[in-house]
């Protein structure tokens, strides 16, 4: 094979990679979650691991002894933690006696933030290395009997990309916070009429008149030793709810809390001494991604306080561009999170399954493109200028 041949290598371990090399394929559209020692610590602590239900078969594309690019992916036996849902059309399958699992996804488990699905390495061609990465997974896919290929929120680009090769492109919706260049949090709050600005500041004052003192530890203020308490807040919510999953374990928080510190947050709500509420974050340089909340004790507005209006504060003191919140939480809209437009791609093999799936799709994107200017004007937010950055 010429040295300068490209050649498909499926990875069923994400340690085997040299991190350098990875990190290498990074870009500006690329998240933290993209980075080799996130991905290699759900791995390393047992949550993306074959026994989880994820079976790493993550694809890369080496030129010699050079890797040009690669897509974190993984064998599914069902799709709980992905954030896509697509359990109707499972449920559909079943009922035609078609198998849908185990299918195949390109995706950051556990994580609904939209980033680079295909890592392409600088001065290479991002469009063509991508389709053969699209092409290595579809032919891995059938090779091992999978039913479908999915890519689970790429960038817009991807998504166009993944539609020219064939693939359905499923629209979906957030909520973020966006900072035009706010000098301040009144520059922000000037942005609602007076009936709304008076509530957003109502419901911030809340915390003081309750004693709580909220507060960010971020960066080398963090440590292994944290990661009990961020084990116990994460778990506060999901042992919540029925729908809740321990996908998480606490040596995942304590790794993360030692290799990646300068990417996570910690915010706490203080009565005292005691941590009563808290929410562990992921940053970057220009965004912050809420991730998992949880508290101790119930307080009225405790979770709009730890989850939005102090990391708002914080996002407009440090200059960050964009807060998003994660998935979910309509109440977000009257908080000063907008609504915004996610992307997934879908190869669906079973050509009966593919139109069926196709039509619905197109319903319901078409619903959500009808219904986004409503979700813009429940916000109550005038618009704003741009401003210059910081």
């Amino acid at each position: 094979m010429p040295d300068d041949a490209l050649r498909l290598r499926v990875i069923d371990a994400i340690g085997t990679v040299p991190e350098a090399a990875w990190d290498a394929l990074l870009d500006e559209a690329c998240t933290p979650f993209q980075k080799h020692r996130w991905l290699h610590a759900m791995e390393r602590e047992g949550c993306a691991v074959e026994a989880t239900g994820w079976h790493p078969r993550h694809l890369t594309l080496w030129r010699g002894p050079t890797l040009v690019a690669a897509a974190p992916a993984y064998a599914r036996e069902d799709s709980q933690g992905e954030f896509v849902f697509d359990h109707g059309w499972a449920n559909a399958a079943h009922r035609a006696g078609i198998r849908y699992y185990p299918k195949l996804v390109l995706a950051v488990p556990f994580t609904p933030a939209t980033g680079r699905r295909v890592l392409v390495a600088p001065g290479e061609d991002r469009a063509a290395l991508s389709r053969a990465v699209f092409d290595g997974a579809l032919a891995l896919a059938k090779a091992e009997k999978l039913s479908s290929v999915h890519m689970l929120f790429p960038t817009a680009d991807e998504a166009a990309l993944a539609a020219s090769a064939g693939a359905m492109t499923r629209l979906g919706v957030q909520y973020h916070w966006d900072n035009p260049g706010y000098a301040d949090y009144d520059a922000f709050l000037a942005r609602f009429d007076s009936k709304r600005r008076n509530q957003l500041r109502r419901e911030a004052r809340a915390a003081a008149e309750q004693g709580v003192v909220l507060s960010t530890r971020r960066g080398d203020a963090l440590s292994a030793d944290d990661a009990a308490l961020a084990y116990r807040l994460y778990l506060s919510t999901v042992d919540k709810f029925m729908w809740g999953r321990r996908y998480l374990n606490e040596g995942f928080f304590r790794r993360v809390l030692t290799d990646f510190r300068e990417h996570v947050e910690l915010v706490e709500a203080r009565r005292g001494d005691e941590v009563i509420a808290g929410a562990i974050n992921v940053a970057s340089p220009t965004h912050l991604y809420g991730r998992y909340w949880g508290c101790f004790e119930e307080l009225p507005f405790l979770h709009f306080n730890v989850c939005y209006y102090h990391s708002i504060r914080e996002c407009i003191a440090r200059g960050v561009r964009r807060f998003e919140g994660g998935a979910g939480g309509e109440h977000k809209v009257t908080r000063g999170f907008e609504p915004s437009v996610t992307h997934s791609s879908h190869w669906v093999f079973h050509r009966g399954l593919d139109q069926a799936v196709r039509e619905f799709v197109g319903r319901e994107s078409a619903a959500i493109e009808a219904a986004l200017p409503s979700m813009s004007a429940a916000t109550g937010m005038r618009p704003s200028a741009p401003a210059a950055r910081r």
